[in-house]
């Protein structure tokens, strides 16, 4: 194992613990307040987490990285209209 890919890996772990303690504490706070765009904040961050790490990694068995890519892509934008849709409703 390289530096450069013990480097990814951490900034990996970092992304991942950073971002689902942002949908830990937006989901906690939609517990606590029952304020629906607070769930629609959760989701949201979920699906730009799992867009930026998760699905990247997920589907780097596929053989063609343009189709990768477009899944990766799809849940970031997907992600980013749930956190307007959530603006929008506050």
């Amino acid at each position: 194992m390289t530096e450069s890919s013990i480097i990814e890996y951490i900034l990996l772990a970092a992304h991942l613990i950073v971002g689902f303690l942002l949908v830990f504490f937006s989901a906690k706070a939609f517990k606590k307040t029952k304020y629906k765009p607070m769930i629609l904040l959760a989701v949201g961050f979920t699906l730009l987490v799992l867009g930026e790490t998760v699905v990247e990694y997920a589907f780097a068995f596929l053989d063609n990285e343009s189709l990768q890519k477009i899944i990766e892509e799809g849940f970031e934008i997907a992600g980013f209209i749930v956190l307007i849709t959530a603006v929008k409703k506050s």
